[in-house]
């Protein structure tokens, strides 16, 4: 995501979703000449390599000194370490000189190709979506970096079906007193939810099947299913708009349709395994889903490892690429979950009855492990404190200050090159 936000002339910012668009955004504020806020939802996955700073300074060492005795609050080779080195290490020098009439590197001159010394850019604000208290975040960091807590989503905004999304929006305005944001059609899911039983364990991966990762649905399936004979819990399945598993559920779901526990209950929601495995292939808010769980089963994504933390509930993480191995790790590092499952004990590649076994006998021990005294008491004292927290309020608050320091400097410049100006008034931002 990369998103212009103008304010009045000459108040401009872009803001970067990092490590996505970071080498195309950070360019056209460069050619633009605005402004840039760097955003991310967890801390960069990866360091520069070990390297870096050696063949940095060997090739480039004009810019290294530049970056390296840069004054306070300009960019420096802090900056540069933790988050901006990508912009050195990609191949994007020819479409920053070829289409965009810039130099080949950052903080260089176009023609000389010498640092700019007579043009310091000021270091970014960077600002991050996750928690003190789940994260560390050493003093090295740069003096820009404000750690937020974590951001979540209105729960209105993330239901499929339009019509909870409505119920929804009437409980948070308070125009409907009620506790149920479900419609009638999705009732079957507070039903199960409700049952007099131990509450289910919720199990999804988001985008991991469209990824390429799920290649077998059935195998996943058949795992799940052992996992419930071995464990005896209640399970809530989120397809996540994957066709192949959503289409391996229904056939499930049809063979064995003379059994009233494994049927077709709404458009969207389908029970199989004797009525133990609730499949769902919309979508509904973890923020609300959760804390009617027992435990989440899940990939890593940031998000949902957001919402489990907040919710109180132990996790099982079953990390994929990127920053999911971090936070599969962290997780376990905090006592909020296991250790971190390999991949092919979620998803086997075969579906032999061997392979499925050893798949849901891991799985099992893992989901035994997570539902321990001591892990769940660590889940529900974390999400005490972050629950005083509030990512996106802070993150605004961020964004005024930077603003509002933006106008101060606008205003004093237009004090020094316009000395006969005897008022100066900019437009409210």
């Amino acid at each position: 995501m990369l998103l212009i936000i103008q304010s009045h002339h000459p108040l401009f910012f872009l803001l970067i979703k990092i490590m996505r668009l970071l080498q195309e955004g950070w360019s056209l504020a460069e050619m633009f000449r605005v402004r840039c806020i760097v955003v991310a939802p967890y801390v960069v996955p990866y360091s520069a390599p070990s390297s870096f700073e050696r063949q940095f300074r060997k090739e480039e060492p004009l810019l290294y000194r530049y970056l390296q005795e840069a004054p306070i609050n300009k960019v420096c080779w802090k900056d540069v370490i933790h988050w901006m080195w990508p912009l050195f290490t990609e191949n994007w020098g020819s479409w920053r000189y070829d289409d965009l009439n810039l130099s080949p590197f950052p903080f260089t001159d176009p023609v000389t190709a010498l640092p700019t010394w007579h043009d310091r850019p000021p270091s970014p604000l960077l600002l991050y979506g996750f928690s003190k208290e789940v994260v560390e975040c050493p003093d090295y960091w740069p003096s820009t970096v404000r750690v937020c807590g974590f951001w979540f989503l209105p729960i209105e905004w993330q239901f499929s079906c339009k019509k909870c999304s409505e119920i929804s929006a009437l409980v948070s305005s308070g125009h409907l007193q009620i506790k149920d944001v479900l419609c009638s059609a999705h009732l079957v899911l507070r039903n199960f939810l409700e049952a007099p039983s131990t509450p289910p364990i919720f199990v999804g991966l988001s985008s991991v099947g469209s990824m390429g990762f799920l290649k077998n649905p059935q195998a996943f399936l058949r795992v799940l299913q052992t996992v419930i004979e071995i464990t005896s819990y209640r399970f809530i399945l989120f397809t996540a708009g994957f066709e192949p598993l959503a289409s391996a559920v229904r056939m499930i779901a049809a063979e064995a349709s003379s059994h009233l526990s494994q049927r077709q209950l709404s458009e969207d929601c389908i029970s199989i395994f004797d009525g133990q495995l609730f499949c769902f292939t919309g979508s509904m808010p973890y923020k609300w889903l959760f804390p009617q769980c027992l435990a989440a089963i899940h990939h890593g994504g940031s998000g949902v490892t957001a919402a489990a933390l907040h919710s109180g509930i132990p996790q099982v993480v079953c990390p994929f690429i990127l920053d999911q191995f971090y936070w599969a790790e962290r997780m376990f590092w905090l006592g909020v979950a296991p250790e971190p499952l390999n991949k092919g004990h979620l998803l086997p590649d075969k579906d032999d009855v061997i392979s499925i076994q050893e798949a849901a006998t891991v799985l099992s021990r893992a989901i035994n492990n997570a539902v321990s005294p001591r892990v769940k008491a660590c889940a529900v004292e974390i999400a005490g404190r972050i629950s005083l927290e509030n990512g996106v309020l802070e993150a605004v608050k961020n964004l005024k200050e930077e603003l509002s320091f933006l106008a101060s400097e606008v205003a004093s410049l237009a004090v020094a090159f316009s000395p006969s100006c005897k008022f100066l008034s900019l437009p409210p931002l």
